[in-house]
């Protein structure tokens, strides 16, 4: 009897470690930004959709898989060494939850844009960065919406900025983002002061 109830006490703390382990998979780091203002512009080509909080989660990855799918068909010109990516979101409606959403490659310059995609600047304005660092690599859906949600519905209320009313974010995507161990991109959310 003395076994049993030893083995269900290790059963008992291995549930519990185990619960409390995957809780901690959830929990996103809610860390105050770096402050920064872009002295230029940056230039992205690329595919866009319009989307709304339900859907962004298959429609990111959609998006995305038809992007990838056009640039083996594509050459995008003028494509910024090293590499890098940008996922915008823009005028999003909190009625509807609907907005659009732009991914695409970074370029030196967008003057020339194959006819399948489309240019967007990036505007020189003020932004609250965030680290977006998921604990796996199947959460970096989960970790951005959470992110967001914490940035929207917290920070931003509670700090000395507005919504900038340009674009709302974007997320920066670059050799970080592609480290096994330790993935990472950044947010920018355009501000401007209260």
């Amino acid at each position: 009897m003395k076994i049993f109830f030893y083995v269900a006490g290790i059963l008992f703390l291995f549930i519990i470690g185990g619960v409390a382990m995957l809780f901690n998979l959830f929990k996103i780091d809610k860390v105050e930004p770096q402050i920064t203002t872009l002295k230029e512009p940056t230039y992205i080509v690329g595919i866009s959709v319009c989307t709304n909080d339900k859907d962004i989660y298959k429609d990111a990855g959609r998006i995305g898989m038809e992007f990838e799918t056009l640039k083996k068909k594509i050459a995008i010109p003028n494509v910024k060494k090293p590499w890098g990516f940008i996922a915008v979101s823009r005028n999003y409606d909190p009625k509807t939850g609907k907005f659009e959403y732009i991914i695409g490659d970074i370029v030196t310059s967008a003057l020339e844009v194959p006819q399948e995609l489309i240019a967007f600047e990036i505007p020189a304005i003020t932004y609250a960065i965030f680290p977006i660092k998921p604990k796996a690599g199947f959460l970096w859906g989960y970790t951005i919406g959470q992110i967001k949600r914490y940035i929207y519905t917290e920070w931003l209320p509670n700090s000395h900025y507005a919504p900038a009313g340009i674009i709302d974010d974007f997320e920066c995507h670059d050799e970080r983002s592609l480290d096994k161990k330790s993935p990472r991109i950044d947010l920018f959310v355009a501000i401007k002061k209260k």
